[in-house]
């Protein structure tokens, strides 16, 4: 058998590169691993961790509002755009030091470098101009923003990487994209006092989102004061003397902003990687592709993550890590199961949701029931806010499992979280039914829906 310098050697130190090689050398492996930037990854350095501190800055200027409806008198406030980039630094580099310590703790050698493959089992530390061999190697590079470089006047935008290090809080910004992303930091920066206006290219915000959960979240946007613009796309982006940036669509439209993000998706991290070098076959978008096991056409070659395109969560590229530890190091061939993951979308408010839309649940199913409910919450009565929650139930009227469960409003995320743990243990309406309500809460109302809103019969909707 050939000798090679480690047992394991991951490329990249996101969440599913750091979980797979702590877990590898806690059990003994000799690891490395690799990381160009900082440890943590997407998530942790550029990503869900600083935008829900964002998040959570963005809804003060609400909750001094509300306070008064309670018997508050909130004096004069402001906000520090300095002051919160501070803080949101030193909490990374807390986490990353956390990461740096687990991996050091577990055994696993840390290498600060960028890492590219010249063969099957051969890598070359950039940093240093040397390679190392391993017996196993582990892409997970991650995904990086797209920075939509065909646009003219793209060098003047900013991706959500860049959103996390401004100098200045922009007085405007126009926001190209209507993911979660796009969404998301829209709600951030008109909760924190930006004119925000966001631009979409289709019917509604959020495509694979159900469509009540889009409706009412654009809704509420646009009562909240940030304007969407739909069916529409920036063809041209120029920069004024001043320093201002001007936007012009591909309707007419001409926008003016101090700052334009593009929040246009999100591609695999594997350009100049030397995949094709080792073997590695990836897909038309540089997706390394993957079978059940997340083994590569090269069979001691693994990815995990994003780099795969498969399910672009954090959550998911841990869940991956674990399942190739399982079935590489401890003789238990283990499947990620990507099935029924609950997610959250941070905006304000947030949607929760696990499980089919009403849209994929009728194609899927010969007759669905409809569970819909919305309503004030308490919180608002007192607050004055008009904005509502908005809670969903989708079941298959054959065996009344519920297969898809949407909540859209405040803490949404934390509910999805519960949900998630009961559709995938295969609870049906009944039990549900069955469950007492915690009152007074906004999550009664998934026990309280006893009779369907309406129902979809092959397609077709049947009220009543």
């Amino acid at each position: 058998m050939a000798a090679f310098d480690y047992d394991l050697f991951v490329i990249g130190g996101g969440s599913g590169g750091v979980r797979s090689a702590r877990l590898a050398a806690g059990l003994g492996k000799k690891v490395a691993i690799a990381e160009e930037y900082r440890y943590g990854g997407t998530c942790v350095i550029r990503g869900c961790v600083p935008k829900k501190l964002f998040v959570y800055a963005s809804q003060y200027g609400e909750h001094f509002e509300d306070a008064a409806g309670f018997g508050w008198t909130v004096g004069e406030s402001s906000f520090d755009w300095t002051r919160l980039i501070e803080a949101k630094d030193r909490e990374i580099d807390r986490l990353e030091g956390i990461y740096r310590r687990n991996l050091e703790g577990a055994g696993a050698e840390l290498l600060e470098s960028r890492a590219e493959l010249v063969d099957a089992h051969t890598i070359r530390l950039v940093k240093t101009d040397t390679t190392v061999t391993a017996e196993r190697i582990v892409i997970a590079t991650g995904g990086t923003a797209n920075p939509h470089a065909s646009l003219p006047g793209s060098e003047f935008c900013i991706t959500s990487n860049e959103a996390f290090h401004l100098e200045s809080l922009p007085k405007s910004i126009l926001i190209a994209g209507g993911g979660y992303i796009a969404v998301e930091f829209a709600n951030i920066f008109h909760g924190m006092g930006v004119e925000t206006t966001l631009i979409y290219r289709g019917r509604e915000i959020l495509s694979r989102f159900d469509a009540d959960m889009r409706h009412g979240l654009h809704k509420a946007m646009e009562a909240k004061g940030i304007r969407i613009i739909v069916t529409d796309m920036i063809e041209e982006v120029t920069q004024s003397p001043a320093g201002g940036l001007t936007a012009r669509t591909k309707q007419g439209s001409t926008l003016v902003a101090d700052q334009i993000m593009l929040a246009l998706g999100r591609d695999p991290h594997t350009h100049g990687l030397g995949l094709e070098k080792a073997g590695v076959a990836v897909n038309e978008r540089g997706a390394v592709i993957v079978d059940a096991y997340s083994r590569t056409s090269v069979p001691h070659i693994f990815a995990l993550g994003d780099v795969t395109d498969r399910v672009q969560l954090t959550p998911v590229a841990i869940h991956e890590a674990m399942c190739f530890i399982e079935t590489e190091y401890r003789n238990n061939p283990t499947a990620p199961d990507h099935e029924l993951i609950a997610t959250a979308v941070f905006s304000q408010p947030e949607i929760g949701t696990v499980g089919l839309t009403e849209e994929d649940a009728a194609k899927r199913f010969d007759e669905i029931e409809v569970y819909r409910a919305e309503f004030r919450p308490m919180k608002a009565t007192l607050s004055g806010r008009a904005e509502k929650m908005i809670m969903k139930l989708i079941v298959n009227a054959s065996d009344r499992k519920v297969v898809g469960a949407h909540v859209l409003g405040h803490d949404a995320g934390e509910m999805a979280q519960l949900l998630g743990i009961s559709l995938k243990a295969g609870v049906t309406k009944d039990d549900f039914d069955r469950t007492m309500a915690v009152h007074p809460t906004a999550a009664e109302e998934l026990v309280t829906m006893y009779k369907p809103s309406y129902r979809v019969r092959h397609g077709q909707r049947i009220d009543g």
